[in-house]
């Protein structure tokens, strides 16, 4: 007989956990609201379409280049200091960002120049958050636990694009920036007071050594590497045009303003929720794989309808069937990585993740906002959207991925 599994809420008799995912609710609000804000700020200051996706695309190379630093010093260093400290440069760089906006003086240069400084700081956090999961629970609550850092993620998208278009017309951008500023401050407090578990010593390799282990490990494993080259490709085509684009569709196709910009985020936060609270609840033993890819694959028909809609309910309703498969998606995949990587690999195998996944994502930036000028925004979503759909099923066809977990 199967032994009962955790329940949803299993996660939550870990103080430390709890601890850190409350620091990162917030995070994650302050988060929500400033890309909303950045994308509409962006557009304002510009006037172009291509502008938040140059943004964008050097906020993503600059987390690149310290992406698979971060995953080894997060395997033999603390992870919760990283974060710590990635937490407060962060918070430097947008108490820099208010001050620039507030007094008059920004400009589209000085926001390329903090969005490298940001990717920099960020490539420390996210291997280190990935790895540091493991050490806050045992092994039977990770389904739990991982489905909850996806729900107050994206339940916190739901709270920030909400906020960020009530203040920015009543309050003006500024007092976005300076929320999600603070909310580095919050996230790091916590940080400072939990006390996840102490790694087992590993023998120091350097770190060329070290970066080799973690590739070797990563690249014999089917369902990782198949999985990390399909959202490489993916990202770039799919996800990066619609991430860029999304705010000219908003104002050129559907005729709408920064509302309804934000409720498309809103709405697809809803359904990330939605998905992982179902898979916090159903977690299968079987089949896991399947289910992660194909969840992948079935929120790709999402970006497809947004584009070719001409019904901006049915764009929300879009949005919201994206959020739930990848809520699904999401989940299933940091849960498999979380279990059955070796837990001294964790954060190199994140960082690798992280790195495939987005290493195309800059191109995919710069390309929206190149054939926006001559494309229509809404042609290049459907296109990358189909395309996405589509390969995510690809690696399903080898019997080594389909029947791995």
């Amino acid at each position: 007989m199967d032994e009962p599994r955790p329940g949803t809420f299993a996660a939550f008799s870990s103080r430390d956990f709890r601890l850190v995912l409350a620091g990162q609710t917030v995070s994650f609000v302050g988060d929500a609201a400033f890309i909303v804000a950045l994308g509409w700020r962006v557009t304002d200051l510009t006037g172009k379409a291509s502008s938040l996706g140059f943004v964008l695309a050097l906020e993503s190379l600059a987390m690149l280049t310290t992406l698979l630093l971060g995953g080894v010093l997060a395997d033999r260093w603390s992870r919760r200091l990283q974060m710590i400290a990635s937490d407060l440069a962060r918070a430097v760089v947008m108490a820099v960002f208010l001050a620039l906006d507030a007094t008059g003086h920004l400009d589209l240069t000085d926001v390329l120049v903090l969005a490298v400084l940001f990717g920099l700081a960020d490539g420390f956090f996210q291997p280190a958050l990935g790895g540091i999961v493991a050490l806050l629970v045992d092994q039977p609550l990770l389904a739990s636990a991982n489905s909850w850092v996806g729900i107050v993620r994206n339940g916190s998208a739901i709270v920030g694009p909400a906020l960020a278009a009530g203040l920015y017309h009543t309050g003006g951008p500024s007092v976005v920036w300076a929320i999600d500023a603070g909310s580095f401050v919050v996230s790091a407090a916590a940080l400072w007071f939990a006390r996840p578990r102490a790694m087992e010593p590993q023998e120091p390799l350097g770190l060329r050594g070290e970066l080799a282990a973690g590739f070797r490990y990563t690249i014999s494993v089917p369902w990782i590497w198949t999985g990390i080259s399909a959202a490489t490709v993916i990202l770039m085509v799919a996800m990066a045009p619609y991430t860029a684009l999304l705010p000219r569709v908003v104002q050129d196709h559907y005729g709408r303003g920064v509302g309804a910009y934000g409720l498309l985020f809103s709405a697809m936060a809803a359904g990330v929720v939605a998905g992982s609270l179902v898979w916090a609840k159903w977690h299968p033993r079987r089949r896991r794989v399947i289910v992660c890819f194909a969840a992948f694959g079935i929120n790709d028909f999402g970006i497809i309808v947004v584009a070719l809609s001409p019904w901006y309910p049915l764009a929300v309703v879009a949005a919201t069937w994206r959020g739930f498969w990848i809520g699904v998606g999401i989940s299933a995949w940091m849960t498999l990585i979380s279990e059955l990587v070796p837990e001294h690999l964790l954060s190199r195998v994140i960082s690798f993740d992280f790195f495939g996944s987005a290493g195309l994502t800059p191109v995919g930036f710069a390309l929206a906002g190149i054939v926006a000028a001559s494309v229509a925004p809404t042609t290049i979503l459907a296109i990358g959207g189909t395309i996405g759909a589509l390969l995510w099923f690809v690696p399903l066809a080898w019997r080594p991925v389909r029947t791995a977990a």
